[in-house]
């Protein structure tokens, strides 16, 4: 063998340790695995599927290449994951690249019906910043108050992509089962998807689909941060 092809040998069985330690090769119950997932299972212990992470590499790889070409054609991309125990992460790797985020719910329509969607960013930057420049405390404490409620919900709803213009170029999605109606719109308003998935999910709804542990905080950093790294690669290309 060449040293050619040690090298990539070596740098592999890296990520997959890297993958292992983050305990990204525990899939679900055998009971619940999607038929989908059959191909990229190593097998089950004790009744609980064990994802092969020779094929989570490759799935990988083809994301993170996607993730850069997107950065670097200037492609917003955004981050779709609401389940509480991953909420703060997803929300932490769209911050650092300057991308939106949806982390709370995502409120149908968001992609299939953008026009009201954008009234309500709208609303909210409306009130925001009328709210900083004080022109709020000209109304009554009451008054004050609803005003001061509105612009939480709103912010709590659509706080994430107020600076998103319009459709992305792609999501990023953790849990696509549990983000069904985002992907269902992603798929209807032809904008790809990237997902972490787990062996419960269908993985032929998705674009690009990532099979690993999709719950285990540290297996959903560890994606996160190797799809941004890509994006941040790509988007240094882009600037060149």
């Amino acid at each position: 063998m060449t040293e050619g092809k040690i090298k990539p040998e070596i740098e592999n069985n890296q990520v997959i340790d890297a993958m292992f330690q983050v305990g990204a090769h525990f899939g679900y119950s055998r009971a619940r695995r999607h038929a989908s997932a059959g191909q990229y299972l190593f097998g089950a212990k004790n009744g609980v599927d064990i994802i092969n992470l020779e094929e989570t590499v490759k799935m990988l790889d083809i994301a993170k290449a996607r993730v850069y070409e997107l950065a670097k054609a200037g492609k917003t991309i955004l981050f779709v994951g609401t389940k509480k125990e991953i909420s703060n992460i997803v929300e932490e790797a769209a911050k650092s690249l300057n991308m939106p985020y949806v982390t709370e719910r995502w409120v149908g329509g968001m992609l299939t019906n953008w026009s009201e969607i954008k009234k309500r960013t709208g609303r909210l930057k409306e009130l925001s910043d009328k709210f900083a420049k004080g022109e709020l405390d000209k109304y009554t404490k009451m008054e004050k108050l609803l005003f001061e409620r509105e612009m939480a919900r709103l912010n709590t709803e659509f706080g994430g992509i107020s600076s998103l213009e319009g459709a992305p170029g792609a999501i990023i999605v953790i849990d696509p089962r549990q983000e069904h109606i985002a992907v269902e719109e992603a798929n209807k308003m032809r904008v790809e998807t990237i997902a972490l998935l787990n062996s419960d999910c269908d993985a032929t709804k998705v674009s690009y689909p990532i099979l690993a542990n999709d719950s285990a905080l540290e297996s959903v950093r560890y994606f996160l941060a190797e799809l941004s790294k890509s994006y941040e690669a790509g988007k240094k290309a882009h600037t060149v």
